[in-house]
């Protein structure tokens, strides 16, 4: 198997400069994700004002909801690529071969069922449970429909990247999502404006849709960007993990292996279910905006939500990617039997992700108002927005410490302590505090962004406290047992 010298700095080089040297492109790279989102934000908020402000707003709420499945997705490929990570360390070359095989299977199950469930229920799910109105539900309804319906490209996107991430490579994996990103910002502008009109600085696109036959979509049109950019990057990540890493032999490409796939799914769920309920967490943030402080003929508060909680989740990715790092490190060293070593690399992570997010923090603060009306100038948009981001990106270094130290212990396997201690801030702090803030007299959008704001602190305290207390490095022993 090639690839082997960049596992041995990671089982033996400075743990400090080896995850700054690991993590910072797969910070990068999943940051490069979510602009994805932005450059659909950017593309659509220069549509004409009535359809440009409701398709904001049904961004938003269907970034999340498909981000449902994305992050379901992402449990298996936590709870697959901590195996690997482990495997790798213990040179069990076979047990990678059969965990790459029987986790793709994985994959593209919850992708089949994402998508049809999408597909069948976008207009309910919109309507009946997260309560968008007007314009927003019916934009959002066939948006949903493509950009969910086509989730399974980013599905394994997320599987193969992180298959390679769990060997030792990083800096491919986000080259190839730049590339992706350019790919999606062209055929969003031809998609969205078609031959009609455009925003000067994207004059090119309409002759060249002219002639390419192509229609106006609109917002559907940047979701059929999204999923074809995101299929058309699949093709050179699965040639390069083909090519660089002998992963993929014809004895271990059988049908489903019930042990194999038993193991994956018993760290796999608690990872899965705990990632849900941070969206599931954010969705009904977004649903009593949408109940308490919205209309139908005023979407000012469900359209400035969006935009904000776009700027969020690249704050988010980035953590994720860090945590990523940390996870890949955790799980290698204790397969190695290097317990001391995971410990350190789970806290340099952290305090490098800290970093990030501090200056994530004071970017958003002081260009908030430009990067708002960068998307939408409407002036209520923009002043919700802003009172948004002041109040909640400090909790930023919360947010992300919470992810990044969730993600090192699921390095050893010990998901179902992280889905606690998410659940635990979820039920105790976010959900009574963002009710009572809505419920209570005289309710304000100032004190549900409180509410957020108090929820990330929170759980960052938390996450200190179970990473540095909690007897978590005994799973990665216990795999192995169950294993033998």
């Amino acid at each position: 198997m090639s690839g082997a010298r960049a596992p041995s700095r990671i089982l033996t080089g400075p743990v400090g400069w080896e995850v700054l040297r690991f993590g910072a492109p797969i910070a990068l790279g999943m940051g490069l994700q979510t602009t994805f989102n932005l450059v659909d934000a950017y593309v659509i908020g220069r549509l004409e004002p009535g359809v440009a402000g409701p398709a904001l707003g049904a961004l938003g709420i269907c970034d999340q909801l498909s981000a449902l499945g994305t992050i379901f997705s992402y449990g298996l490929t936590t709870a697959s690529t901590a195996l690997l990570a482990q495997a790798y360390g213990r040179k069990d070359r076979e047990g990678i071969q059969r965990l790459v095989w029987q986790s793709l299977l994985a994959v593209a199950t919850v992708s089949v069922v994402f998508g049809l469930i999408s597909v069948a229920f976008a207009e309910p799910i919109l309507t009946r449970v997260v309560g968008a109105k007007g314009a927003v539900a019916a934009l959002g309804t066939a948006y949903l429909r493509v950009n969910a319906g086509g989730a399974f490209a980013m599905f394994f996107l997320l599987q193969l990247t992180g298959i390679q991430r769990a060997l030792g490579s990083s800096k491919t994996p986000a080259a190839l999502l730049v590339l992706a990103n350019v790919l999606n910002l062209f055929l969003a502008v031809l998609l969205v404006y078609g031959p009609g009109p455009a925003p000067p600085v994207f004059s090119w696109g309409p002759p060249l849709a002219a002639a390419l036959h192509l229609p106006r979509m609109e917002l559907q049109g940047a979701a059929w960007a999204t999923v074809i950019a995101r299929v058309a990057t699949l093709i050179p990540v699965v040639y390069l993990l083909v090519r660089r890493f002998d992963v993929f032999a014809r004895a271990r490409m059988g049908g489903p292996d019930r042990p194999t796939l038993s193991t994956i799914w018993t760290i796999a769920w608690p990872s899965s279910t705990q990632l849900v309920l941070r969206i599931v967490a954010m969705l009904v943030t977004n649903s009593l905006v949408a109940r308490a402080f919205t209309t139908a003929a005023d979407t000012s508060a469900t359209t400035a939500l969006g935009i904000v909680f776009r700027m969020e989740m690249m704050a988010l990715f980035v953590a994720m990617g860090w945590g990523s790092a940390a996870q890949t490190f955790v799980g290698q060293n204790l397969g190695a039997g290097a317990e001391g070593r995971a410990r350190q690399a789970g806290w340099a992570a952290a305090a490098f992700n800290a970093v990030v997010m501090v200056a994530v923090a004071i970017a958003f603060r002081k260009a908030a108002g430009p990067i708002i009306t960068f998307f939408d100038d409407d002036p209520e948009v923009v002043a919700i927005a802003v009172g948004y981001v002041g109040i909640v990106a400090w909790s930023y270094l919360g947010l992300g410490t919470g992810v990044v130290l969730g993600n090192a212990i699921t390095g050893a396997g010990a998901t179902r302590t992280t889905l606690l201690t998410d659940l635990v801030v979820i039920v105790a702090v976010q959900l009574p505090a963002s009710l009572a803030a809505v419920l209570a007299p005289g309710a304000t959008l100032g004190r549900l962004w409180a509410a957020v704001a108090a929820t990330y602190a929170v759980s960052g305290v938390a996450y200190v406290g179970v990473f540095g207390l909690v007897r978590w490095a005994r799973a990665a022993g216990e795999m192995r047992g169950a294993r033998g």
